[in-house]
């Protein structure tokens, strides 16, 4: 066999089935999901609710807890997004793509900020600062807590968060045996790159669709 799937499957050799069949039904739908959201289509919401929902139980298991935390977080958020979006700013038209505010950069920074502290305190009460890993999982929980909070008010800034998280997750994926995860990570960020650029082009402009 290829020395490449030889190596991939080499990391799931202790991994039971049915979290390798989880994973990779996570990876399609959260694929769908970042997909959906590039085309600012509604979908992006119920597929990320299905993906998420998989990922909080494969990532307890895992013990990567900011993460599971921020899965969590992205189930919630997708509701109040769905409802967001789906909001009219009069009879035909939704609500557009906007820039951040100076009021919403400032809440960002804050919402930054309690997540890493909120997050450090998980690990502590639970010991489990005992890796590298633990340190990166706090710092990218709390890029992508701000970044799920953009994209649900459709701040076009929302992708840079993305970016930079998804550049982040795909060693420390990679390090803790999740090759398919980690591969999603890597097409997150190139998705996110062209999902910025559709996003700058639709710049305050209500879409009359969101199915598309």
């Amino acid at each position: 066999m290829n020395p490449i799937f030889d190596w991939i499957f080499a990391q799931y050799q202790d991994t039971p089935t049915h979290l390798i069949i989880l994973e990779m039904i996570g990876v399609v739908f959260g694929f769908l999901s970042v997909w959906y959201s590039m085309r600012e289509n509604i979908l992006v919401f119920p597929t990320g609710i299905l993906s998420t929902g998989v990922f909080v139980y494969i990532l307890l298991i895992f013990g990567l807890l900011g993460d599971m935390l921020i899965n969590a977080y992205y189930f919630a958020m997708s509701i109040y997004g769905w409802y967001v979006w789906t909001r009219k700013v009069d009879e035909v038209h939704f609500i557009p793509i906007t820039l951040t505010t100076a009021k919403e950069k400032n809440l960002s920074l804050i919402l930054f900020g309690a997540t890493v502290i909120f997050v450090a305190l998980v690990y502590l009460v639970f010991d489990k600062f005992d890796s590298w890993t633990a340190y990166v999982d706090t710092l990218t929980t709390a890029i992508f807590f701000v970044g799920m909070w953009l994209m649900a008010k459709k701040k076009l800034e929302n992708w840079v968060y993305w970016i930079i998280g998804d550049v982040i997750s795909v060693p420390l994926y990679l390090y803790k045996g999740l090759i398919f995860t980690s591969l999603q990570y890597l097409l997150f960020t190139i998705i996110a790159i062209f999902g910025y650029l559709a996003w700058k082009k639709s710049l305050n402009k209500s879409p009359q669709v969101l199915l598309k």
